[in-house]
C-alpha cells in the first residue's frame, strides 16, 4: 500500500516539478562532464596502452651522428637493457603531387623481414617494401591527407639526388600516434609524413653502410633508467649522441600524455563547479519546503512517524532528483564522450581506438551526485527531523524590523515605497541575501569559465605566429653551413629578408635539475623570430649568457642571475656555465635562446649557420617552393600559414565545439540558479504579497518588489562573479597547462559582456515566470496560510 508519506511525495513532486527539474539539470551537467572526461580519457589511455603492449614501443631513445653497427651489441651489454634496435632515421625534404609547397618527411631503416623487435609496424593497406626497391611504406595521416593508395608515388631528395618513392604499404607506428615535425605543435599531415625503408636500401643511399644513427631500447622491469641512460649516453658520446631519453619524453607519447592528464583536470574543476551548484540550489529549495510544510511535518510526528522516518522522506526526494541528474547526465556524457573520442581520432592514430564508458568514471559519477544531493539537502533533512511538533506548529518568527541602514543615513526619501521595502528586506535577512547573490555569482563564473577559451586561444596564435614568429618561412638545412648559404638563401627568389640562425642540441643543468633541448642562436636584434620577455618586449641577445623561456627556467628552478650549465651534445661538446640573462615568455615548448656569434664561440667553429627564417614575396612564393624543392641541401621547410590552417581546420574547430558545450551546461546553470532563486522568494513570500494587494497595491507594484530584489542581487552579484570566473579561469589555465602547450590567461571583454547578457536573460525570464506567479496568486487561498 501507498503510505502517507509515499502520497506526499508524490504531491510534492508534482507541485515543485520545476524547480527541481532545474537542480536535476545542473547535476545533469556536472555529471556529464566527469563521465565525458573519464570515460574518453580511459578510451584514450586503454587505444594508448594495448598499442604499445602489442607492437612493443621502447622504453628509451638516442640520436647520433654515425656509429658502426658493432656498436648495438655494446649497447645490448647495458645491465637493465632488454633489446635493441639501431636504425637509420634521416630527414628528407619531399616534392609531393599536387602540392606546391615543399613537404618534408622522415625516413626511418627497418629489418628485411618482421618482426623489428621493437617499433613493430601495424600495416593497415598493401604491403611491406622489398628490399632491392625503392619502396616505402608511408604514414597512414600523411597518405589520408593525399587521397594516396599502394601504388602511388612521391619524390625526394635522398643524399643530394631526387628519387622517386613508391608507396607500396600504409602503416600506423607507437612512436608516431601523434605524427607531428619535430620543433612543432600542430600536426601539418600534408606537408611532414614518416616513411619506413629496408636498411639495405637506405643505408647506401646516405652513406650509412654498416652503420646507424638512431637507437631504441626496451628495458628490463628492474632496469634503473637513470644508470642505463648514462651508460648509453657515455657509449654513444664518441659517436655523436645527442643525449638519451626515456619514453615519457618522447614527442608522440608526450602529446597524449599531457591531453590524459588535461582529461583528468577537466574530471575534477568542472564537475565540482556544477555539482556545487547543484547542492547550493538543492539547500535552497528544501530550505524553503521544509519552512513551508512545518505544520505537515508536525502533524506527520502527532500521528507517530518517527524522526528517521520524516528525515528519509525528503532525502528520498533529493535522492530522486540526483537520479533523473544522474541518469541524463550518464546518457548526455557518454555521448560527448564519443563525440571528444571521434575528435581524438584526427590526431591520434591507434589500430584500435573505440569509445568506452569508464566504469570507475561512472561509479565515482554516482557517488559524487548522490553525494551533492545529500550534501544540499542535509541541512533541511536535520531541521525537519529535530522540529518539536509543539513549535512546527507555530509558525516561524517573523524578522526582527529595526531601522536600516538607509534609514539611519535619512537617505531613505530617496527611495519610493517599493524601493524602500526592496532595500528593507534585503538587509533584514542579510544571509539569505547573500547566499542568493553568491549562487547568481558562480553563474556569472561558469559562463566565463565555459567561454574564456576562446579569446586565449586568439591571443595564443597572434603571440605566436605574429608578434613572435613574424617570418612567412623557415628552412632546415640538411647540415650545418658557411655563412655564404646564408647569402644564397637570401638570394632566393621572393625572399625579401633571410634571418639565419644556429640551432644544436644541448644538455642545461641546474643542480640536480636537467633537460634536454635544443639551444638557438640568433642575430643580436632578431626582426623575424623576435624574442619577448615577460612584459612581452623585445630582447638584444646577450653576449655572454642565456636567455631561458619562462617554463624551462621554472623547470631548471632559475631565475636571472642565477647560472646554468650548458653541455653542447654536438661537435667537440664543450661544457660551460652561464648565467641566466633574462626570462622569455613562451607558450608552447621549452626554449634557450643565445647570440649566434656567441654560440659560434663556444662550439668552437666557424660562423655556421643551421637555417634560416625568411619573409617571402607573396607573388613569387610559388618560385621560392620550386626552387626549395630541389636543392639537395634543405632538410624541411616550415610554413607560418600551413601552421595556422592546420590550426583553424583542428584545434579551433575542435575548441569551438567544447566551447559550444560549457555555454550550454553554464547557461543551464545560470538560469537552474536564478530561476530557483526567484520562485523560493515568491513561494516564501506569497502571503505577504496577497497582503499588499488586499491593502490596494496593484500587480505592477507588488511584482516590483520581488522582481527589484531579484534585480538588485543579480546587479551586486555580477561584479563578484565576474572576479570568481578570473580567478576560476586562471586555475583552469593552470591545471591544463603542460610543458607542450601552456594557455594564456586571456578573457576578452566580449566574455565578460556575454557572461552579463546571459545572465541578465536569465534573470528576465525567471522574472517573468515569477510575475505571471504573482498575477495568477489566489489572495484568499493565500491569505488562508499562515505566513
Amino acid at each position: 500500500m501507498v503510505t502517507s508519506l509515499e502520497r506526499k511525495l508524490l504531491r510534492d513532486l508534482a507541485r515543485m516539478w520545476p524547480q527541481l527539474a532545474a537542480v536535476a539539470l545542473v547535476i545533469a551537467c556536472g555529471i556529464a562532464t566527469l563521465t565525458m572526461s573519464t570515460s574518453a580519457s580511459a578510451s584514450l589511455e586503454t587505444a594508448r596502452d594495448a598499442f604499445y603492449e602489442r607492437y612493443r614501443f621502447p622504453d628509451a631513445f638516442t640520436h647520433l651522428k654515425r656509429a658502426p653497427n658493432t656498436l648495438a651489441a655494446r649497447i645490448a651489454e647495458i645491465p637493465g637493457v632488454a633489446r635493441v634496435a639501431a636504425r637509420i632515421v634521416v630527414d628528407v625534404n619531399l616534392d609531393v603531387p599536387g602540392l606546391d609547397e615543399p613537404a618534408s618527411g622522415l625516413i626511418i631503416s627497418v629489418p628485411d623481414r618482421p618482426p623489428y623487435g621493437l617499433s613493430e609496424l601495424h600495416i593497415t593497406q598493401g604491403r611491406l617494401p622489398e628490399p632491392g626497391r625503392t619502396e616505402v611504406v608511408a604514414s597512414e595521416a600523411f597518405v589520408d591527407a593525399h587521397g594516396f593508395k599502394p601504388g602511388s608515388t612521391i619524390r625526394a631528395i635522398i643524399n643530394g639526388r631526387l628519387e622517386s618513392l613508391t608507396i607500396v604499404g600504409v602503416a600506423l607506428s607507437p612512436e608516431y600516434i601523434y605524427q607531428v615535425r619535430p620543433g612543432d605543435i600542430l600536426p601539418d599531415e600534408k606537408r611532414f609524413g614518416i616513411f619506413w625503408m629496408p636498411y639495405r636500401e637506405l643505408g647506401p643511399a646516405f652513406d650509412m653502410d654498416g652503420a646507424f644513427n638512431d637507437v631504441a631500447l626496451a628495458l628490463t622491469p628492474n632496469a634503473v633508467a637513470d644508470d642505463v641512460l648514462a651508460r648509453l649516453d657515455r657509449l654513444t658520446a664518441p659517436w655523436g649522441g645527442q643525449g638519451a631519453f626515456l619514453r615519457e619524453d618522447q614527442t608522440s607519447n608526450k602529446f597524449i600524455h599531457e591531453e590524459l592528464s588535461q582529461l583528468r583536470g577537466m574530471s575534477i574543476l568542472p564537475p565540482t563547479i556544477f555539482l556545487s551548484a547543484s547542492a547550493f540550489i538543492l539547500n535552497i529549495v528544501f530550505s524553503r519546503l521544509v519552512r513551508n510544510q512545518r505544520e505537515q511535518i508536525a502533524a506527520l510526528k502527532a500521528f507517530g512517524y518517527s524522526r528517521a522516518a520524516i528525515a528519509f522522506h525528503y532525502l528520498t526526494m533529493g535522492l530522486l532528483v540526483a537520479a533523473v541528474g544522474l541518469g541524463a547526465g550518464l546518457a548526455v556524457g557518454a555521448r560527448l564522450g564519443a563525440i571528444m573520442t571521434e575528435m581524438y581520432a584526427r590526431f591520434y592514430r591507434f589500430p584500435v581506438f573505440n569509445f568506452h564508458l569508464s566504469t570507475p568514471g561512472v561509479i565515482a559519477a554516482v557517488g559524487i551526485g548522490v553525494g551533492a544531493a545529500c550534501l544540499g539537502t542535509l541541512g533541511s533533512v536535520r531541521k525537519a527531523a529535530s522540529l518539536p511538533p509543539a513549535e512546527a506548529m507555530r509558525p516561524e518568527a517573523p524578522p526582527d524590523y529595526r531601522t536600516t541602514i538607509l534609514e539611519r543615513l535619512h537617505l531613505q526619501k530617496l527611495f519610493g515605497t517599493t524601493g524602500r521595502m526592496v532595500i528593507r528586506h534585503l538587509e533584514r535577512q542579510p544571509l539569505r541575501a547573500v547566499l542568493s547573490a553568491a549562487g547568481i555569482s558562480l553563474s556569472v563564473a561558469v559562463l566565463i569559465v565555459g567561454s574564456f577559451v576562446q579569446g586565449s586561444m586568439n591571443y595564443l596564435m597572434d603571440y605566436v605566429f605574429f608578434q613572435t614568429q613574424r617570418q612567412t618561412m623557415t628552412i632546415t638545412l640538411v647540415e650545418p653551413a658557411s655563412p655564404s648559404a646564408g647569402d644564397e638563401i637570401a638570394r632566393l627568389p621572393g625572399v625579401l629578408t633571410a634571418e639565419p640562425f644556429r640551432a644544436v642540441a644541448a644538455r642545461l643543468r641546474a643542480g640536480p635539475r636537467s633537460r634536454l633541448r635544443g639551444v638557438m642562436g640568433l642575430d643580436t636584434a632578431p626582426r623575424l623570430n623576435r624574442v619577448l620577455d615577460t612584459d612581452e618586449r623585445p630582447l638584444t641577445m646577450p653576449d655572454d649568457g642565456l636567455l631561458l623561456s619562462d617554463s624551462l627556467a621554472e623547470i631548471l628552478n632559475v631565475r636571472p642571475g642565477d647560472t646554468v650549465t650548458l653541455e653542447i651534445l654536438e661537435g667537440q661538446r664543450p661544457t660551460v656555465t652561464l648565467p641566466v640573462s633574462s626570462i622569455v615568455r613562451t607558450y608552447s615548448g621549452t626554449s634557450a635562446y643565445m647570440s649566434r656569434a656567441a654560440l659560434n664561440r663556444l662550439m668552437r667553429e666557424d660562423p655556421v649557420i643551421s637555417g634560416a627564417a625568411l619573409l617571402v614575396d607573396p607573388d613569387r612564393a610559388d618560385d621560392l617552393y620550386q626552387t626549395l624543392k630541389e636543392t639537395p641541401r634543405v632538410a624541411s621547410v616550415t610554413l607560418k600559414r600551413a601552421a595556422l590552417d592546420s590550426f583553424d581546420k583542428t584545434i579551433a574547430e575542435n575548441i569551438l565545439r567544447m566551447r559550444l558545450f560549457n555555454l550550454v551546461f553554464a547557461s543551464i546553470i545560470a538560469f537552474g540558479v536564478i530561476y530557483n532563486s526567484a520562485r523560493v522568494s515568491l513561494a516564501e513570500r506569497a502571503h505577504e504579497m496577497a497582503t499588499l494587494r488586499i491593502l490596494g497595491f496593484t500587480r505592477g507594484e507588488v511584482s516590483t518588489i520581488l522582481l527589484g530584489e531579484l534585480a538588485v542581487l543579480t546587479i551586486a552579484a555580477i561584479p563578484f562573479g565576474l572576479l570568481l570566473g578570473r580567478t576560476l579561469a586562471g586555475i583552469i589555465t593552470s591545471v591544463l597547462g603542460s610543458e607542450t602547450v601552456r594557455m594564456p590567461l586571456v578573457i576578452a571583454p566580449r566574455t565578460y559582456a556575454f557572461a552579463v547578457i546571459v545572465i541578465s536573460a536569465a534573470a528576465f525570464v525567471s522574472g517573468m515566470i515569477v510575475r505571471r506567479g504573482i498575477d495568477r496568486l489566489d489572495l484568499v487561498q493565500v491569505l488562508k496560510t499562515k505566513g
